[in-house]
């Protein structure tokens, strides 16, 4: 290279660093710009490093000619510098005057709202609309409530399906929502429209679809003329609400003491698309609704007379349907504080949690 193409060279090299700092919309852009041209490993950097390969009686002339250039970019860039600071300076001042300190500030939302709690929200919606009440009961309960009101007497075989947790106190934690059917029963008469979500507790195996602890919701709709078919009808209506879609159940029989006649509302295992997985034991089916005609033992224990009213009690398993809803494999995880089952619903979107803790 000789001088005429090294002129050359930086002409061009300047005019390219004008255009770059010009284009600069902020500091670090303009960071950019200048370390590619004045950087160690820059343009103008780099020719510095050809000063040697020049005769030496051209060598001062073309150090003179380095240095001009560099200095002339370097002016380039200060200017630069101040006019994007002056920008920013700017901005600053403009949004600085939208700014009402005379204003509430507003508070951070912290942590998130449960799963289960999000469901049995969403569930009180559904059935508030359809004229249900929203009623809670005791967690301690008595044993006349939790089963000799509900047609399950002592020795009766289903108190041992029931696993349950007896304390010192005679009382017992409730196996099911149930008793709050006859507490309702009592309080209002007939016709009766209630749900009554709640914790429930049984000695149970853990596994990936079992807890001790666990939540439902109960469902009682008590009039006259009350049949299956209205039964069938809010729990398939309860089904679509909640997943925002069809889903293929089957309703099967079932017993229950409190019920006659008793069914079993299974739903298609939405984690594992009805293929089979831990969580439904792959069946591909996941139980959700335990459901039937009121008894008329349940209807007299409750001061409801039988010969003239009628209705249906379903028990929902809210745990199993956060589950279902949210892509939770894993029972488990609900009540030991895993955070990737505890994000914000409104966040999730189907996350796959391990099918063993």
């Amino acid at each position: 290279m000789d001088i005429g193409e090294l002129e050359q060279k930086l002409a061009g090299l300047e005019q390219d660093a004008a255009r770059a700092l010009e284009a600069a919309a902020s500091l670090e852009e303009w960071r950019t710009a200048r370390a590619r041209f004045l950087g160690k490993k820059g343009y103008i950097g780099a020719l510095m490093g050809t000063l040697r390969s020049f005769e030496r009686e051209q060598r001062a002339q073309v150090g003179q000619l380095l240095n001009a250039a560099n200095r002339r970019v370097t002016e380039l860039c200060a200017e630069h510098e101040r006019r994007i600071k002056s920008s920013q300076a700017a901005a600053d001042v403009a949004g600085a005057e939208l700014f009402d300190p005379t204003l509430p500030g507003r508070r951070p939302r912290l942590g998130s709202v449960h799963p289960v709690t999000a469901v049995q929200w969403e569930i009180e919606q559904i059935f508030q609309r359809l004229g249900f009440t929203v009623e809670t009961g005791p967690e301690m309960e008595f044993e006349y409530y939790n089963f000799e009101a509900l047609n399950i007497p002592a020795m009766h075989p289903a108190r041992d399906m029931q696993d349950t947790f007896w304390l010192k106190s005679g009382m017992l934690l409730r196996t099911h929502t149930s008793p709050v059917q006859i507490r309702a029963m009592k309080r209002f008469g007939a016709p009766l429209r209630v749900i009554a979500p709640g914790r429930c507790f049984r000695c149970e195996t853990l596994d990936a679809s079992h807890e001790n602890t666990f939540h439902q919701v109960e469902g009682l709709m008590i009039d006259r003329g009350i049949s299956v078919s209205h039964m069938i009808a809010v729990l398939h209506l309860l089904i679509r609400e909640v997943f925002g879609r069809e889903l293929k159940v089957r309703l099967r029989p079932g017993f229950f003491p409190f019920v006659e006649p008793g069914f079993e509302l299974d739903m298609s295992c939405l984690l594992c698309e009805g293929k089979g997985c831990a969580t439904c034991k792959r069946s591909g089916w996941i139980e959700v609704l335990p459901c039937g005609m009121v008894h008329p033992n349940v209807l007299r224990a409750g001061g409801i007379d039988p010969h003239e009213f009628t209705g249906f009690a379903f028990g929902l398993g809210l745990t199993r349907l956060a589950m279902m809803k949210y892509g939770i494999r894993d029972i488990r995880v609900l009540n030991l504080g895993d955070l990737r089952a505890l994000v914000p619903p409104s966040r999730m979107s189907g996350p796959v949690i391990a099918e063993s803790c």
